[in-house]
């Protein structure tokens, strides 16, 4: 064997192992900020069945105040909004395959979101909340034992309903708001758990219920979700938030869709 075929003996190894590192880091190790401004497209996840946080006109336009906050940061950026629809329970998988950079989409934070995506500053107010009809008496969670009631699959009203209701509640999970919404409009069950946007919609749409907010789940604002190992991307979605909510932006785009200023929100 010449030196040049044992030092290429030698090499073979420690290169096999480079390539097994390069193939197995997964896609969000990759700059994502840095990818958005060469391409001028930042792609983000929203919801089209959500009013007023996002829905679809009758031009099938998407709008609402995760969209214009979409737009806003894509604006902020100098580049273009992709937007993505996407439901409750695969928001986060978008993340964390590479389909989107980012999650504006009504979403909690959660410890248990905290350890898989990172998070924002919040950008706009919103609580979790039981309704029913006003002729039901139920006033704290422990009333709801032995009582239906539907809820999204895999949203943080499922989470905290999970966590407060008796064993005997018979909680009905749906794949989109909805479908959760038809099951109680329907009389499919007795009661909904969901935010209070989704409420109101609902309540204005069937006077004839006489629905009612019953309890609050979770005081729970909205942060934009984003893959981990991102920092350059979480610091500057972050300056565009706090510099959003410093000259008014904030509270001018929930005025518009919620009728009330965002308020006093947590970073």
């Amino acid at each position: 064997m010449n030196r040049r075929t044992f030092a290429f003996a030698l090499l073979q190894p420690l290169f096999a192992a480079a390539v097994f590192a390069a193939l197995a880091t997964p896609a969000s190790a990759a700059d994502d900020l840095a990818r958005i401004q060469h391409d001028k497209v930042l792609r983000v996840a929203i919801p089209t069945d959500f009013p007023p946080y996002g829905f679809v006109d009758s031009s099938m336009k998407p709008q609402g105040l995760d969209v214009a906050m979409a737009e806003y940061v894509a604006q902020q950026l100098h580049v273009k909004a992709e937007l993505v629809p996407a439901t409750s329970s695969n928001r986060i998988p978008y993340l964390q395959s590479g389909k989107v950079e980012l999650v504006i989409s009504t979403l909690g934070k959660t410890a248990d979101r905290e350890k898989v995506i990172d998070f924002s500053h919040a950008y706009s107010p919103f609580f979790l909340a039981v309704y029913g009809p006003a002729s039901m008496g139920l006033h704290d969670p422990a009333e709801l034992a032995g009582k239906s009631i539907a809820v999204t699959r895999g949203s943080v009203e499922d989470i905290q309903l999970s966590k407060v209701a008796p064993a005997s509640t018979q909680i009905q999970r749906f794949g989109d708001n909805a479908s959760t919404i038809s099951a109680f409009v329907s009389g499919q069950v007795q009661l909904v758990a969901t935010g209070v946007s989704v409420a109101t919609t609902m309540i204005q749409n069937n006077p004839a219920l006489h629905a009612q907010l019953k309890f609050v789940l979770k005081d729970s604002p909205n942060f934009i979700g984003m893959a981990k190992g991102q920092p350059a991307l979480l610091a500057r979605v972050n300056a565009i938030v706090d510099h959003a909510k410093a000259d008014g932006e904030l509270d001018k785009l929930s005025e518009h869709w919620l009728g009330r200023p965002a308020g006093n929100l947590p970073q």
